[in-house]
C-alpha cells in the first residue's frame, strides 16, 4: 500500500514541474510520430454531410473500447454479485458505467485536442522513472484483462465443444495469427468485426432476460446505492472487482488512441466536431455495455439468487444450471456462445491497447503478432497452472481476482488523464472547465480511496 501511495504522490509531484521548453500546447515532445501511425488519419469524415454522416463516420472507436466493459471478466464479477445479492450490485455497475462514460470521453478529449495518446503524455511529461512505473503498471493491467480472456474463451470451448480446459487455454495462442489476419484487413473491418460480435452477445442475453422473468421493482430498486455495499466485506469486493472489470484501464489508452484515425480537420473547429461525434459514439456504445453487463447480474439475480443457488459464482457452475432453472437448453448454448463472442472480442481490443502502450511508453514498435504472443503467454502459463492443479473452480478465484487487480491499477491512469485535460496549457481552450474538473477529481478520489480500502481489508 505504500508503494501504491508512493507512486500517486510521485505523479502529482511530478504535474507540478513545469518545462521549460517551449512547444505547441506545452508539451515537451520526445517523438513526433503519430499514435497508431498505420492507421492514423485514415478514415474519411465527410465534413460538409448530414449530422448521421458525421456520426457514422465517426462510429466505430466506441464499441472497441466498449469491448472492454463486457469481457469474460466482467461475467465472473456480474454472476457472483446477482447470485451470492440479487438485484443490490445494480448500482454498482449503473454508477460505475457513468464513471467510464466520463472518463472515456476525457481520453477522447486528450487525443483529439494534443494528438497524443494517453502512454504518449505520459512519456512527453512525466521523468522516464515515473513513465516506466506507469508502463510496469499498465501491463500488469493488460495481462490480468488478458488472463480473463484466456480463461473465458478457454471455458466457452469446454461448454460448446468439451475440450479440456488445459487444452483450451494452450489453444488460445493460436489466436495471435487471426488476429494479425485482421489487422491486415484495415481498421473498419477489424470495427464491423467487434459491432457484429458485441450484437450477437446482446441478442443471446435479451434472450436469457426474457426467458429469467425477472422481477422489475426488485430490479429497479437495485439501482439505488445502499450502505452495505461499503460496509458488507464479501459485497464490497466483488463491487470493487465490478469496478475494475467495468472502468478498464488500458481502454483509456486505448481510445486516446484510435479516435486519431478518423480524418478530421486540425483545426479548433474540426477538434471541436470531432470531439463531439466521438464523445456521442463513445456514449451510445458504453450504454451498449451497461445493458450487457447489468443483463448478466439480472440473469444471475432472477435465476441463482432466486432460486437458492447463492453460492453460484463461476461461469461453468452458471452455464450448467441455466437449462434445469429455465427450462430450456436454448439458454446455456446462447450463454456460451456470448460468452466465446466476448473472449475473442476483447482479444481484438487488447492487442491493439498492447501496442499502443509499448510505442508511447517506450518507443518501442513490435510487430502486432510479437506483441501479442508475448502477452498472451503471460496469461497462458499462470491460467494453465491454475486450470490444472485446481481445475474449474480455480478458475473462477482467478478471474475475479484478474478484475481486482485490474481495479487497482485504474487510479494510475486515471490520475494522469485528469491532470493532463485540466491543464490549459497542453488542452488550450478544450481544457475541462471548472464543473468538468470537480466532477472528474471526486470520481478519481472514489476509485483511489475504494481500492486503498481493499489493499487495507485484504492485507491488515
Amino acid at each position: 500500500m505504500k508503494y501504491y501511495l508512493y507512486v500517486c504522490t510521485i505523479i502529482q509531484k511530478m504535474d507540478k514541474e513545469k518545462t521549460h521548453t517551449k512547444t505547441f500546447l506545452g508539451w515537451r515532445r520526445a517523438s513526433s510520430a503519430n499514435s497508431l501511425p498505420e492507421v492514423f488519419s485514415s478514415i474519411k469524415v465527410p465534413l460538409h454531410g448530414s449530422f448521421w454522416k458525421k456520426l457514422l463516420a465517426f462510429s466505430g472507436p466506441g464499441l472497441m473500447v466498449a469491448v472492454g466493459y463486457m469481457d469474460p471478466g466482467n461475467w465472473a464479477t456480474d454472476i457472483a454479485g446477482g447470485a451470492s445479492f440479487g438485484y443490490t450490485l445494480m448500482s454498482v455497475i449503473f454508477v460505475s458505467n457513468l464513471f467510464a462514460i466520463l472518463l472515456q470521453y476525457l481520453a477522447v478529449k486528450l487525443g483529439v485536442a494534443t494528438e497524443r495518446d494517453l502512454a504518449q503524455a505520459c512519456r512527453d511529461h512525466y521523468s522516464p522513472a515515473v513513465s516506466f512505473s506507469l508502463w510496469v503498471l499498465c501491463e500488469i493491467a493488460i495481462a490480468a484483462c488478458d488472463l480473463a480472456e484466456v480463461i473465458g474463451s478457454a471455458i466457452a470451448l469446454n461448454l460448446l465443444f468439451g475440450l479440456p480446459l488445459t487444452l483450451g487455454v494452450a489453444l488460445t495462442a493460436l489466436d495471435v495469427l487471426v488476429i494479425l489476419f485482421f489487422q491486415y484487413k484495415g481498421f473498419r473491418f477489424i470495427e464491423a468485426l467487434v459491432a457484429a460480435l458485441i450484437f450477437t452477445i446482446i441478442g443471446a442475453f435479451s434472450f436469457e432476460i426474457i426467458a429469467s422473468h425477472p422481477q422489475i421493482f426488485p430490479l429497479l430498486s437495485g439501482l439505488l446505492p445502499h450502505a452495505e455495499i461499503v460496509t458488507n466485506p464479501s459485497m464490497l469486493y466483488i463491487s470493487i472487482g465490478i469496478l475494475g472489470a467495468t472502468v478498464m484501464p488500458h481502454n483509456l489508452y486505448l481510445h486516446s488512441s484510435i479516435v486519431q484515425t478518423r480524418n478530421y480537420p486540425r483545426t479548433e473547429v474540426g477538434k471541436k466536431m470531432a470531439i463531439k461525434f466521438a464523445g456521442i459514439d463513445s456514449t451510445v456504445a458504453l450504454m451498449s455495455a451497461f445493458f450487457i453487463n447489468a443483463a448478466i447480474l439480472i440473469v444471475a439475480a432472477a435465476t441463482f439468487h432466486s432460486s437458492g443457488h447463492q453460492d453460484v459464482a463461476d461461469i461453468m457452475d452458471a452455464h450448467k444450471l441455466l437449462t434445469p432453472l429455465l427450462g430450456t437448453t436454448l439458454a446455456s448454448t446462447l450463454f456460451a456462445v456470448a460468452l466465446l463472442a466476448s473472449g475473442q472480442n476483447s482479444t481484438l481490443t487488447g492487442t491493439l491497447a498492447g501496442q499502443i502502450v509499448m510505442e508511447g511508453f517506450l518507443h518501442i514498435r513490435l510487430k502486432p503478432w510479437l506483441r501479442r504472443l508475448i502477452t498472451r503467454l503471460i496469461a497462458i502459463i499462470p491460467a494453465f497452472i491454475v486450470t490444472l492443479l485446481m481445475g474449474e473452480h480455480g478458475t473462477a478465484s482467478l478471474l475475479v481476482l484478474s478484475q481486482v487487480i485490474l481495479s487497482m491499477q485504474l487510479s494510475f491512469a486515471v490520475i494522469p488523464l485528469v491532470i493532463f485535460t485540466n491543464d490549459k496549457t497542453k488542452m488550450g481552450s478544450f481544457a475541462n472547465k471548472k464543473l468538468l474538473k470537480i466532477i472528474a477529481w471526486t470520481v478519481s478520489a472514489i476509485i483511489l480511496l475504494l481500492n486503498l480500502y481493499l489493499l487495507y481489508d485484504t492485507f491488515f
